[in-house]
């Protein structure tokens, strides 16, 4: 019975960090979509984000299967409710990925009023602590999990510098305005892909130490 519970332990986390696999390429094409300015790359994302709902759906499946058949306890009871936390914080990445692209749909075609060079790095920074949230998690690495959180101020700080860089391309021509709050948006919606990938990191340290941040004293 042990063996065949570990097996399907070592199933989830597979399924794990193949949906967040789907969710980082949904990141990268999104941006990419919008720096090129290509639509079919836009498109593609869209299909990405059903994919990685089919994926919140089998292990949502595995995780209920594995509290109903084998009523785990202790460790292995937070690391499977840990694991169906984590999958809403990636379905919702993988929502504002597609935001992103439906935005540089939008903005195909369209001569861009500051080159998106730093919401670029914003990508690339949430898409390495959502990377490593999952690693945390699959290696039982508590160290790994704060790393990530701590990683969160330089998308913090990147989304400062993004909206204090727009708000004056707005004052010097109000015509900039319409694209300014798009790009803005696109930023917040990278804000809040870092913001996901620590939720992830605090469930992964609630499944190593018993304790969420919610909780008094954590």
């Amino acid at each position: 019975m042990r063996s065949r519970f570990d097996e399907q332990l070592y199933q989830l986390n597979n399924k794990l960090i193949e949906m967040a696999e789907l969710v980082e390429h949904s990141i990268t094409t999104a941006v990419e979509a919008l720096l090129t300015q290509n639509v079919e790359l836009a498109n593609s994302v869209i299909e990405d984000e059903r994919l990685s709902d089919k994926k919140e759906e089998e292990i949502e499946s595995l995780c209920l299967k594995l509290l109903t058949r084998y009523h785990p306890l202790a460790s292995d009871l937070r690391a499977i409710s840990s694991a169906l936390k984590m999958i809403t914080d990636m379905e919702r990445i993988g929502d504002q990925a597609r935001d992103i692209a439906e935005i540089s749909q939008y903005l195909s075609g369209k001569q861009f009023i500051k080159q998106p060079e730093d919401i670029a790095k914003m990508a690339e920074a949430a898409k390495k602590m959502l990377k490593e949230s999952i690693e945390a998690f699959v290696k039982r690495d508590l160290k790994l999990a704060r790393k990530v959180m701590k990683h969160d101020d330089v998308v913090d700080d990147l989304f400062k510098q993004i909206k204090k860089d727009l708000i004056k391309l707005i004052q010097e021509n109000h015509e900039n305005g319409e694209q300014a709050l798009d790009l803005l948006m696109i930023a917040k919606y990278f804000e809040r892909i870092g913001d996901h990938a620590v939720n992830i990191a605090e469930w992964v340290i609630f499944m190593i130490t018993g304790r969420h941040k919610t909780e008094p004293g954590a």
